[in-house]
């Protein structure tokens, strides 16, 4: 495997590599952020090992400073916080500005969020509805719909909200805004979704309960404004990054990996099923509350079909799945995924690019997409084009291992945002 000139934003990797060993895997991604976010509001001094390194995580983290926490090392003081003196930047976070958007509503004073190109396409009008309701003033682009998002927050008032879909950061939104808010806030969600936020807040002191909703099956989470304390933290390694070495592990020639450490808690271990019934060679161990080792090896795959209520737990490994589809003997389907086409890229149709630019049939649908397998050693190098997208261009890279010939990922420069790493990993590991 080698690189381009790096003023290219190029990779160039050749196929038929096997990947074996160890791999480490960065801090999650989605814990990293909500780690940031409460430990600035806890009153003293916070300790969280292994924060996510990708770029999303150091805006939040710059985001906190700028409303005055303060970092030593691994140490997060919060407690005396004041109005940013500029314009606050999330990069490419969606995850970033919308749980922002939630902690700022809760503040008495104005905060500006933007974010880069794809950022101001993605819809912020599913967080911006319910943080009205409470009482904070919003606006942005289209009448609050899109970034950037003007936040003039503090005087909530609880609510008793649905979520319309099930999504972990319109639930983290509400929950940030609700821990600053008076009376209670209730959040009520039809299907799962990661429970982070949920989970965070407990673990710093916070007057919340979670609990099965009877009348629609789903769960209910209450909370109460709160006065948080400190916290110590292990950020366990993110599955949705281990889930590229699994797959690589299963499509690769000769391949063996292990995984450690990694979260497979409520809404986030959804894709190993998937590999699972698609006849993958997977073990998981488990490590603790919510952690394993997991390890995958070379496999002969098979179709399966996607949706319904796992979808929210697998979104953002839908692009390496397909990866696995493309060998996989059979046609695989992924439905109920309409929420692909507001990720960074429009993913239907990027993942079906990416998958049609390596020989793969593929046809994108309204709701997700449809890949035709051709078994082992179908795929074939090419030249793709990321689209800015880091989980299209990580995927690309998998499938290139197993693929005949070279391929070239265009646009590699967006993998920083989450996994700056994987690169020199890729290299470490792949032989």
């Amino acid at each position: 495997m080698t690189t381009g000139d790096p003023s290219a934003d190029r990779l160039l990797v050749q196929g038929g590599r096997s990947v074996r060993g160890v791999v480490r895997v960065p801090g999650d991604k989605s814990v990293s952020h909500r780690a940031l976010l409460l430990a600035a509001l806890a009153e003293g001094t916070s300790v969280v090992h292994g924060l996510s390194t990708g770029q999303d995580v150091a805006h939040t983290r710059a985001a906190m400073a700028a409303m005055g926490v303060r970092f030593d090392g691994e140490q997060i003081t919060g407690g005396d916080l004041h109005e940013p003196g500029q314009v606050i930047d999330v990069g490419n976070s969606g995850t970033g500005i919308r749980l922002l958007a939630g902690w700022c509503a809760a503040r008495p004073w104005l905060t500006i969020l933007q974010g880069d190109a794809s950022i101001a396409r993605r819809p912020m009008d599913r967080v911006v509805e319910p943080l009205t309701r409470m009482g904070a003033a919003i606006d942005g682009r289209v009448g609050g719909r899109f970034p950037p998002l003007v936040v003039r927050g503090g005087q909530l008032r609880g609510i008793d909200y649905e979520l319309p879909v099930a999504s972990a950061q319109v639930k983290g939104a509400v929950l940030l805004a609700g821990v600053g808010a008076d009376g209670e806030t209730i959040v009520r969600e039809r299907a799962p979704s990661r429970v982070h936020t949920e989970e965070l807040l407990a673990l710093a002191g916070a007057d919340i309960e979670v609990m099965p909703d009877p009348d629609q099956g789903g769960r209910v989470v209450r909370v109460r404004r709160s006065r948080l304390t400190p916290f110590t933290l292990d950020v366990p390694c993110d599955p949705s990054q281990a889930a590229f070495w699994i797959v690589a592990a299963c499509i690769a020639p000769d391949s063996d990996v292990t995984l450690e450490r990694v979260y497979v808690g409520p809404a986030r271990a959804a894709f190993l099923a998937v590999l699972q019934r698609m006849g993958a060679d997977i073990e998981v161990t488990d490590r603790g509350v919510n952690t394993a080792d997991i390890r995958a090896r070379t496999s002969a795959l098979r179709a399966t079909s996607v949706g319904g209520e796992e979808v929210p737990g697998l979104i953002d490994e839908i692009p390496v799945l397909a990866v696995a589809a493309a060998v996989a003997e059979g046609t695989t389907t992924f439905r109920d995924a309409g929420e692909l086409r507001v990720k960074e890229s429009d993913r239907v149709t990027t993942t079906v690019a990416m998958l049609h630019a390596l020989g793969v049939s593929a046809e994108p649908r309204p709701d997700g997409l449809a890949v035709r397998g051709g078994g082992a050693g179908s795929l074939r190098g090419g030249q793709v084009d990321s689209h800015g997208d880091h989980r299209i261009a990580m995927s690309a890279a998998i499938a290139a291992l197993g693929a005949t010939g070279e391929t070239a990922i265009d646009g590699w420069g967006a993998v920083a945002t989450s996994y700056p790493g994987f690169e020199e990993e890729l290299q470490r590991c792949a032989s």
